[in-house]
């Protein structure tokens, strides 16, 4: 689908000097003279590799329909992770490279939104946040305050990431899987 470039935001996967690109960014600048212009910053689908493009606001670009489903999540083999259609049972093997620091937080059965384009998948999207173990945390420091200050603890999948104080061995947490960070302890 032919799209004017300041109708792309961020998000969109366009397809520019024949590869796929995933706008990161998207402004518009209007110079004291002249058109104006859309600064995008994007990211190849294959390879990672970011660019900075500039276009005029009526330059016409092809954005690309994507297909977005949600998969279960089965099993990891190698450097592939597989995933099943719920709806027709198919299964699809992602590279982990591709779902990239996210991928040590999956878990058994975890459904996920996966962007295909052409059959090849592109993206995964894992839930924001899961529940894990605390299977290793440090002892409290005497004197050390729960809102100024974390300890270090390791995860039943051996992440290792920042709680506060209160936190012991054998708790379940709140963990987001975007970055890894501690939520809140799980209920």
């Amino acid at each position: 689908m032919k799209v004017n470039a300041i109708a792309i935001h961020p998000g969109h996967v366009v397809e520019h000097n024949g590869k796929l690109w995933t706008v990161l960014k998207s402004e518009i600048f209007q110079p004291g003279k002249g058109a104006a212009i859309v600064n995008v910053e994007m990211r190849d689908a294959k390879t990672g590799v970011k660019t900075v493009e500039r276009f005029r606001t009526q330059e016409v670009i092809e954005k690309v329909q994507l297909d977005e489903n949600e998969y279960q999540f089965l099993y990891i083999d190698g450097d592939n992770a597989a995933f099943m259609n719920n709806e027709n049972y198919e299964q699809i093997s992602v590279s982990l490279e591709l779902i990239g620091e996210p991928a040590r937080f999956l878990q058994d059965g975890m459904v996920c939104n996966i962007r295909l384009y052409e059959g090849s998948p592109l993206s995964v999207q894992l839930p924001d946040h899961v529940v894990m173990e605390i299977v290793e945390a440090d002892p409290v420091v005497k004197g050390q305050t729960a809102s100024s200050s974390y300890k270090p603890a390791k995860l039943e999948n051996g992440a290792k990431i920042l709680v506060p104080p209160f936190i012991e061995s054998g708790e379940k947490v709140v963990v987001r899987t975007d970055d890894g960070s501690y939520v809140e302890r799980a209920k």
